[in-house]
């Protein structure tokens, strides 16, 4: 997800690695934290991939700044990604989320609405984080007090998840 971030961010504008790691950071921080030894070699595996361009420029005090640009190459490899995300870019909520992001760049309103498709057959599969066997078992059937939060929680946001899907689905189909 790190790659796609890089991606989908360089995909409006040319940034500095400095800039690039507060808006991964940003997005996805608080869950994984962007360290520069992570961010600076998935850099260069994009750049050596042609994927990436970098420029030195001036720095505005006094060190020279490294300005990344995507590439067409780039940019085709983003839409491609967006278009066939792994089942794990689905299915796992903070791998979902950088998908989402950066969605609005596959140009194609039928190719977003394949990928949020996707995204609304798991959510609709029976689930839960607890089972009674191969049953899922519902907040309303623990009688651990956090157990029931982590489902009452999860249930909210599920619901609000498939409200929207459902409604940029609809928007979706009507713009094709």
């Amino acid at each position: 997800m790190l790659e796609l971030s890089i991606l989908g961010f360089l995909y409006d504008t040319p940034l500095h690695g400095y800039e690039l790691r507060k808006r991964i950071t940003a997005l996805t921080g608080h869950v994984r934290p962007v360290a520069e030894s992570t961010l600076y070699p998935a850099i260069k595996r994009l750049e050596k991939a042609g994927l990436l361009a970098r420029e030195t420029q001036p720095g505005s005090t006094a060190a020279p700044r490294h300005v990344l640009t995507l590439t067409e190459a780039g940019r085709t490899e983003l839409r491609h990604r967006l278009a066939e995300p792994a089942r794990g870019d689905i299915t796992d909520e903070n791998r979902w989320f950088t998908l989402l992001a950066f969605l609005r760049h596959l140009p194609d309103p039928s190719a977003q609405a394949a990928v949020l498709r996707r995204r609304l057959a798991f959510l609709e599969e029976p689930a839960s984080f607890f089972y009674a066997g191969d049953r899922p078992l519902r907040a309303e059937e623990l009688d651990d007090p956090f157990r029931q939060g982590v489902l009452t929680i999860a249930r909210a946001t599920s619901e609000a998840e498939l409200r929207w899907l459902r409604a940029t689905l609809g928007s979706l189909d009507r713009s094709v």
